[in-house]
């Protein structure tokens, strides 16, 4: 049973069938965001998708970047991600056409931000997840 379904802007539907969220600064005790911690934290959360799922590729979308602050600090200007990092697990139809859609599906990891604790579903998802190109990043397996 999937969490929820999506149809991309290409006509494919998919199904998330594992999420997890986190806050994105949860943790963080001394310093303030900025180029050098969002980035760490990028990599990290894509490494947590890649150990967590090894089975299929993982995507990441790249996350809004905001500057609410004109003043920069020591380590540069603030700079804030979304406040919920999101590694989602998608099942969908096989991306090669000769496969047996009953015995072949197809599988993506995507990591991406969103400011809010929602499941994405249908065309109301971020747009990032909307205009993933599927065919080009999806792995094929066999059920």
């Amino acid at each position: 049973m999937s969490l929820s379904r999506i149809a991309l802007s290409s006509g494919r539907s998919i199904e998330l069938t594992e999420l997890r969220m986190s806050s994105t600064y949860g943790g963080m005790l001394e310093g303030y965001p900025c180029a050098r911690v969002n980035d760490m934290k990028v990599r990290g959360l894509r490494r947590q998708a890649a150990d967590a799922f090894p089975a299929a590729p993982v995507h990441l979308i790249p996350p809004v970047r905001t500057y609410p602050d004109t003043t920069a600090g020591p380590f540069g200007p603030v700079e804030v991600l979304p406040s919920v990092a999101c590694i989602g697990t998608f099942r969908s139809a096989a991306v090669a056409p000769a496969l047996d859609p009953v015995l072949h599906g197809s599988a993506l990891t995507v990591v991406w931000f969103q400011p809010h604790v929602d499941v994405p579903s249908g065309e109301d998802a971020d747009p990032g997840l909307l205009g993933i190109p599927w065919e080009d990043l999806a792995r094929d397996y066999e059920l």
